[in-house]
């Protein structure tokens, strides 16, 4: 096959297209208000880790001098930046009036967000008061003048510029600090039935006469700025410090990075956006986007619910596993057969009560569990703490480059070192992004294995809105291949082989493409041959490119893709025997599920790698295989779920207009029928 630049969707273009499709739920009138400005929130916090990653990455391959068109799916370094400064200012423009929109819609509902032109004089005293004792003890402001260096801004939190014109023309220019630990929405008592909400930038506009009332002048004004500063780590080589002490040097210059996004009030000054440029020495090469008179928006996560559950989506309760009780041993039970656990659907719970037992049970030798990203307050850490107190050898391998979760990992690594966890801090020159426990409980004087692995992270707080499998499992062929990968952290020089588990960054590749092949051969003798995946994201060329073959070859090939995919499905005599669709809704879409037909006798895996270059060549990564019959079944019977999702899901293809899929059949929203399907599986 010839290839050309159309063979691959550019990656950072493929990843814009995703955020669009979370700009569309907040456009959508059938989520829920107070839904929709969350989404918008989400929409600008995946921008900011954007511009801190991807576009500091592709700045940097352009500073380098390097066009860069192989590592970016043949679009020169200089002309992508283009691109997405102008694809972003289209869609911030678009968000504009999508909250413009929602604010007229909390109007009817009797909300009303309302800035400092608009206070009644009843609330005056309130604000006031909240300045004085909330705002302006934590109040940082930095007057600048072109003589005194500018202190490093913060990219977590955006800055008011003040300036004061005098009629002589004498202009005084100031930025205050909008921290990102200050509460951005201020609910106000409600008046007459009325709610209202102000957020603290315009409390600090309506302020600012108390805040600068040593100053003269004849007009005062305020308006909103942010910066974005390339968030990739850089460590030092001095080899006298420990690994954790370089990371978290490294962390806290994270906020010194060099700018990659500047974005200001469009109806700022000119004057002192170009004062403002000069001192902050941000040229050309930066991305200068026009905004609005907000920014971080990824506030808008948080915005008060004010307590109308009516304007919220309906919380689900979470089912129980069929089969597994918390008044029974975890162990006891999966002795006897595998289970599924499927987050938020099921509860995490299960893993919480499974590592609780293990602390408790005298049987129990050692734990060792991998750990990427925790939650705020864990009980799992603290369950794998409670367990070293108790005298269990407990071994955590945890990755303290989980992206801006470092700082939180580090707290924790430390935390359990001091209570004498055996701790692993990764591989070299790899990420340990795999989610697995294994532990050894002596039965008949003979130690035992049981265990999870786990499509996603092992924190309670994301396992509420993100998509997960974990299997439990005591399958001893299983399990002692995982222990395998635990030997392989000690021991980073031995590459194990494996029965059964399918790891990276050793056999992912292969393995898979052994699986594609197989498909292959199946087509080409007339057998059943079809392929149904499932993943976050696809950019691996040489992943895509063994689709492509498959396709070629007359494999059907069903993809639903989340996020990033760089494949260009439905071209013909290149991908016409594959399908793609993305499914953005309620739940944050997180499983990876692999499903070969192999000659109707399906295997199934679910994994912790997305078919990235970095999952399958530069991390440390595990696919599951499932041999439990009752539970491929429900796998596969979740897939079709999704795949038939006409209200949620959009088409992927070469236009990537992002449409949604409407069909004249039933309607099928996935999330909530994977609900209602384990409901009727519980209660049947």
């Amino acid at each position: 096959m010839t290839k050309d630049k159309n063979i691959y969707i550019n990656r950072e273009l493929s990843w814009l297209k995703f955020n669009e499709r979370v700009l569309q739920e907040a456009a959508d009138k059938d989520v829920p208000l107070i839904e929709r400005l969350r989404f918008l929130g989400i929409f600008s916090n995946n921008l900011d880790e954007f511009f801190k990653v991807r576009y500091a990455t592709v700045k940097r391959i352009y500073e380098a001098g390097k066009g860069g068109k192989s590592e970016l799916g043949g679009i020169r370094a200089g002309d992508l930046l283009e691109e997405i400064t102008q694809i972003v200012i289209a869609q911030q423009s678009y968000s504009l009036e999508i909250l413009e929109e929602i604010d007229l819609e909390l109007q009817k509902e009797n909300i009303y967000v309302i800035n400092e032109t608009k206070i009644d004089e009843r609330h005056h005293d309130f604000i006031k008061n909240y300045f004085y004792q909330e705002l302006s003890p934590a109040l940082v402001v930095i007057m600048l003048n072109e003589e005194v260096a500018l202190p490093e801004l913060m990219d977590i939190s955006a800055y008011l510029t003040v300036k004061m014109s005098t009629k002589e023309g004498k202009d005084q220019v100031a930025l205050i600090e909008i921290s990102s630990t200050m509460d951005r929405f201020v609910v106000l008592p409600s008046l007459d039935g009325i709610s209202y909400i102000i957020m603290v930038d315009d409390i600090l506009r309506y302020c600012l006469d108390d805040i600068f009332n040593i100053f003269t002048y004849d007009a005062i004004s305020a308006h909103m700025i942010k910066i974005t500063r390339d968030g990739e780590l850089d460590f030092d080589s001095d080899l006298s410090k420990s690994f954790i002490d370089k990371l978290s040097e490294s962390v806290k210059d994270r906020q010194s990075g060099a700018p990659v996004r500047f974005v200001y009030d469009m109806n700022i000054d000119p004057d002192t956006l170009t004062f403002l440029l000069k001192l902050m020495a941000i040229d050309e090469k930066e991305s200068i986007i026009p905004g609005g008179r907000y920014h971080n928006r990824r506030d808008y996560m948080s915005f008060p619910s004010l307590g109308r559950t009516d304007l919220l989506y309906d919380k689900i309760k979470p089912l129980p596993v069929k089969g597994l009780s918390f008044e029974d041993s975890i162990f006891k039970t999966i002795a006897k057969k595998d289970y599924m656990v499927y987050t938020p659907y099921h509860t995490f719970s299960y893993i919480v009560k499974f590592l609780r037992e293990a602390a408790l049970d005298p049987q129990v030798k050692t734990i060792k569990i991998t750990i990427y990203r925790l939650a705020q307050i864990s009980h799992v850490a603290s369950s794998l703490i409670n367990a070293a107190k108790n005298g269990k050898k407990v071994t955590v391998s945890i990755e303290l480059r989980a992206r801006f979760d470092e700082e939180a990992n580090i707290n924790y690594a430390e935390q359990m070192q001091d209570e004498g966890i055996t701790m692993l801090f990764g591989v070299t020159g790899l990420k340990v992004h795999c989610k697995m426990c294994v532990i050894e409980r002596e039965e008949n004087d003979k130690l035992v294995r049981y265990g999870f692995i786990s499509t996603g992270n092992f924190n309670e707080s994301t396992a509420k809105i993100y998509t997960d499998f974990t299997l439990m499992t005591s399958d001893a062929k299983i399990l002692k291949d995982v222990n395998k990968v635990f030997n392989f952290f000690e021991v980073n020089y031995k590459v194990n082989r494996y029965k059964h588990i399918i790891t990276s960054p050793h056999y992912t590749k292969t393995k898979i493409f052994s699986l594609i092949d197989k498909e292959i051969e199946s087509a080409k003798a007339g057998k059943t041959a079809y392929i149904k995946l499932k993943m976050n994201s696809i950019s691996s060329y040489k992943m895509i490119d063994k689709l492509y073959e498959a396709s070629r070859a007359g494999v059907k090939i069903k993809m639903i893709v989340r996020g990033i995919c760089c494949l260009v499905p439905g071209v013909k005599g290149m991908s016409e025997n594959i399908e793609i669709i993305s499914i953005i809704d309620k739940f944050l879409e997180h499983t990876r599920l692999y499903i070969f037909s192999n000659d109707n006798d399906p295997k199934i895996y679910i994994s912790s790698a997305d078919w990235m270059t970095r999952n399958i060549d530069h991390r440390v990564e595990v696919s599951c295989p499932i041999y439990d019959d009752d539970i491929k079944q429900e796998l596969q019977d979740l897939y079709e779920i999704c795949w038939n999702d006409n209200v949620k899901a959009r088409i992927i293809d070469e236009t990537q207009n992002n449409t949604y899929l409407r069909n004249n059949k039933p309607k099928v929203r996935a999330q909530f029928d994977t609900y209602k399907y384990y409901l009727n599986k519980f209660e049947g």
